[in-house]
């Protein structure tokens, strides 16, 4: 019957889990009772009841879910202090009202460095779920929660996607409470700002928001926490879900978020008056606003000296428009402007096309959907032997479709010399829109020739500009142009030239340095 009436009270409705708000109450039986339905068929929810005092005549309770909880921290800091520490404590304070039991635990008793107090059964469930220990006392309709967290997880290593030589090594692990630490480490004042959020009506995943609260504008921190506060979907596993529901258009190949692993570069973007968003779970962290131009600067580029800085730079938006264009322009100069290609190198590469059966357009997009292939296979094969397969498929694949007369020569060095043109992009969701934005430009061409690429980067362009990152352009500062950011863009700017943030609006603090007079020469 008790049981009966527990579930009437916490399911109105037959065949749901659903925990409502429902407050604790000051028997203790009823929330063993609500708990226990609540946590029924959880094989690893541990429940301790004990009683304590001079006389054992106060009964407790304590909730924790093994493999999430630290249990010497629990036999220490809890039970060991209302078991044997609790009776001198009340000994040595005659003047302790007798009946106070749970002031008395919480402020006198508790030796945990965490504790707080929390009123709904809902409330319980999310902190152990979050690797924390609760403890009711009967007679009170409040619970204490002690920080025990003690789970397994990843120690923090080096990033294994944003590899620099020179830099901080270490990344963002999938410990939501590691990773901030990482970031207080580096940005120690006061106004840097870390807002809590729980997110998923079933998975209840931490997320946190960082700004610098000075430097951010207050109307951009607004409008994210009102986009992460219109989420409604049972789960949030990583930060790719969130990613999605915060960006602007949905409907493009071009991401509107960076995100990244490594502690240092979100705290250079947090300087810059961005903020970053963090999931429990997963070691990537969203970074918000940005622009397109931004997805070719690698952090690496400010721990160098500015002129190898700025000509790596360089270098890597040539790659860019090689990576995009040259299979494309490569089809549309043999297939329709013959003319554009010297006589010489158009005799050789039509001595090597005699024997292909296919036209130029076709073969190329059966090399680049090859070479696609290879790649995802490089990257899903276990690491010892992922690297291998790619490279060896490659050269065999290669050299077998020459000798049969399927592709010529000037073709495989063509895509080969865009794949490795590809890999040079310092963001991997940024490479992603260029390998499909390449596929659409060699269509154009084989169809149109130079012709359709036009067309192909003028409609590219105006979706671009139609685009924004929570209110910034998604191609400033190129459009609308700002000659002063631009001046960090394209190449680096040197660290004693570097007076203003990039602007945003709303940003009131612009100003990264006072003094304007050069270093002494």
């Amino acid at each position: 019957m008790r049981y009966l009436k527990t579930k009437q009270k916490i399911d109105p409705q037959p065949g749901t889990r659903a925990v409502v708000a429902k407050p604790i109450s000051d028997k203790l039986q009823e929330n063993a009772d609500d708990l226990h339905y609540l946590l029924e068929r959880c094989s690893d929810v541990v429940f301790k009841e004990f009683t304590f005092g001079p006389h054992r005549e106060n009964r407790g309770l304590v909730i924790f879910f093994d493999g999430l909880v630290d249990k010497k921290e629990i036999e220490t800091h809890l039970l060991k202090s209302l078991l044997l520490e609790l009776n001198m404590a009340i000994n040595s304070c005659s003047s302790w009202p007798e009946h106070d039991v749970f002031n008395l635990v919480k402020d006198s008793i508790l030796s945990a460095a965490e504790v707080k107090s929390i009123t709904t059964l809902q409330d319980i469930c999310h902190s152990i779920g979050s690797g924390d220990t609760v403890l009711l006392i009967d007679g009170y309709d409040t619970a204490l929660v002690a920080g025990t967290r003690g789970w397994e997880g990843r120690s923090i290593q080096t990033s294994e996607n944003e590899v620099v030589v020179r830099g901080p090594k270490e990344a963002f692990t999938e410990t939501l409470r590691f990773n901030t630490a990482l970031l207080r480490r580096r940005i120690k004042s006061t106004n840097f700002k870390i807002e809590a959020f729980v997110l998923g009506r079933i998975t209840k995943t931490d997320v946190v928001l960082c700004y610098i609260d000075s430097i951010a504008p207050a109307q951009l921190v607004a409008e994210v926490k009102k986009r992460l506060g219109n989420i409604d979907i049972d789960g949030i596993l990583d930060t790719g879900y969130l990613e999605e529901f915060l960006e602007d258009n949905h409907y493009t190949i071009f991401s509107q978020m960076e995100y990244s692993e490594k502690p240092d570069r979100v705290c250079g973007h947090l300087l810059e008056g961005q903020v970053c968003i963090m999931v429990d779970g997963s070691p990537i962290a969203l970074i918000a606003p940005t622009s397109f131009p931004r997805f070719w600067i690698a952090s690496e580029d400010y721990y160098e000296r500015y002129l190898s800085g700025s000509l790596l730079r360089i270098l890597r938006f040539v790659a860019f428009f090689t990576a995009l264009l040259l299979p494309s322009l490569f089809v549309a100069a043999i297939t329709y402007h013959q003319e554009m290609i010297p006589p010489p190198l158009y005799l050789t590469i039509a001595a090597t096309r005699e024997e292909v059966p296919f036209p130029a357009f076709v073969e190329a997009l059966l090399l680049e959907i090859t070479f696609e292939l290879l790649r995802e296979a490089g990257l899903r094969l276990p690491r010892s032997i992922g690297p291998a397969i790619s490279i060896v498929g490659a050269l065999i694949i290669g050299d077998a479709a020459v000798k049969a007369g399927l592709v010529s020569t000037p073709m495989v060095v063509v895509i080969a010399f865009t794949g490795i043109a590809s890999f040079i992009v310092p963001s991997y969701n940024a490479g992603i829109a260029v390998r499909i934005a390449r596929f659409g430009f060699l269509i154009t061409a084989g169809f149109l020739g130079l012709f359709g690429i036009m067309i192909g980067l003028l409609v590219m362009l105006i979706h671009m500009t139609s685009l924004n990152s929570f209110g910034t352009s998604y191609l400033s500062p190129v459009a609308p142009f700002n000659k002063q950011e631009m001046t960090d863009i394209i190449v680096r700017r040197p660290w004693f030239l570097t007076f203003l943030r990039p602007s945003m609006k709303g940003m009131e603090n612009e100003v990264r340095q006072d003094n304007p007079n050069l270093p002494n020469k």
